[in-house]
């Protein structure tokens, strides 16, 4: 097959798409498909054995959204099959406009996401489902289901979000679980951190993430350091709240890094945290849990399809920095607790085997593609 994958990021980026798109490429290379890549990136990407354009994000929203349309109807007309990670919209009227057929990974709700941005809802993507919202919101869930009825099928990381999916008209025979497959722990880079106990957070750092609560939990706690991975608009107002609660000398941000570093820093953690008030099914769980480390994390979407409270991690609920800082003190303060979680961590993961994750997409690619 001749596939052309879209994401929204990829290395240097950090996130669940910009491990996962390049990863699976060079999989399905191995298996003797011909793969290229469209992206959107702030600079020139990671340079890859195989063809990856991207589109510059300083561009303004509407030439942007314009030339992705643009550039991947032009190589979807030359492919067999479209698999977006990212863009629902644009991949839909691009592969429209080329005729090819087009598998799409959901990893959110689009209109939740939009109607957020833009300030017209708050609170959890269970509780949009339910709005009423409105001509605005309306509007972006007519677009959304217009999008999806594109597909020829839907992949989703997680049942949580399969379960959206089928509540917004699509067939259930054209949704699949297919969770991101675990790393090995020979693909972390050595790394150390400076000071015990350590806790690290990867990824982008966005409002969704709420990590504003996961600093207000740490500045509770007379001690332990948090090492932050990842860039986002949220950085700078993030880190004038880490001097707001005194915390300069225990909180450093580390920007994007490539992920076998991210990796390491994981292994190297006592705990990898997530305060996000909403999520699908962060791969920087399942990575952080094979690595052999546990995970805290806030009960929201997927994330319970990944963290069995008590067995390979703790979960919180969300926007609870209070509840927040008494997990982190539990598992810090109790040696055999920690002990129990990072025994069980990666034997956790070890269902979300590479080759049988990719496989299995690979068969939906096929069937697509005809």
């Amino acid at each position: 097959m001749k596939i052309e994958i879209v994401s929204g990021i990829w290395p240097p980026d950090v996130g669940g798409p910009a491990s996962h798109a390049p990863e699976l490429a060079a999989w399905l290379r191995g298996r003797g498909h011909g793969v290229e890549a469209l992206v959107t990136a702030d600079a020139p990407p990671a340079v890859e054995p195989y063809p990856v354009r991207w589109v510059s994000r300083s561009l303004p929203v509407g030439v942007r959204h314009a030339e992705v349309v643009r550039r991947l109807a032009a190589r979807a007309s030359r492919a067999d099959v479209v698999y977006a990670t990212s863009m629902l919209g644009r991949s839909a009227a691009a592969s429209a406009l080329a005729r090819t057929p087009l598998v799409v990974k959901v990893t959110s709700d689009p209109a939740f996401e939009r109607a957020r941005r833009r300030g017209v809802v708050g609170g959890a993507v269970d509780d949009f489902q339910r709005a009423p919202g409105g001509a605005a919101v309306s509007s972006l869930r007519a677009v959304r289901n217009l999008a999806l009825r594109r597909a020829a099928h839907v992949v989703c990381p997680s049942s949580f979000m399969a379960e959206l999916v089928v509540s917004w008209g699509v067939s259930d025979d054209r949704v699949s679980v297919l969770p991101n497959p675990a790393p090995l722990p020979e693909e972390a880079a050595p790394a150390e951190l400076p000071d015990r106990p350590a806790l690290v957070f990867a990824g982008r750092l966005t409002p969704a993430k709420d990590l504003a609560v996961l600093l207000r939990a740490l500045a509770f706690l007379p001690d332990g350091t948090l090492t932050i991975v990842g860039d986002g608009a949220e950085r700078a107002p993030l880190e004038q709240l880490r001097a707001e609660v005194g915390l300069e000398e225990r909180v450093r941000f580390l920007g994007a890094l490539p992920r076998a570093q991210v990796l390491g820093l994981m292994a190297a953690a006592d705990a990898v945290v997530l305060s996000s008030a909403w999520e699908n099914f962060p791969h920087g769980l399942v990575e952080a849990l094979a690595m052999g480390t546990p995970v805290i994390a806030t009960r929201v979407g997927g994330v319970p399809e990944i963290v069995v409270d008590g067995l390979n991690g703790l979960l919180v609920e969300p926007g609870n920095a209070g509840a927040f800082a008494a997990a982190i003190e539990a598992l810090l303060s109790d040696a055999p607790l920690r002990a129990r979680l990072r025994a069980a961590a990666a034997s956790s993961v070890a269902r979300f085997q590479q080759d049988a994750v990719y496989g299995r997409l690979e068969q939906i690619l096929d069937a697509a593609a005809g």
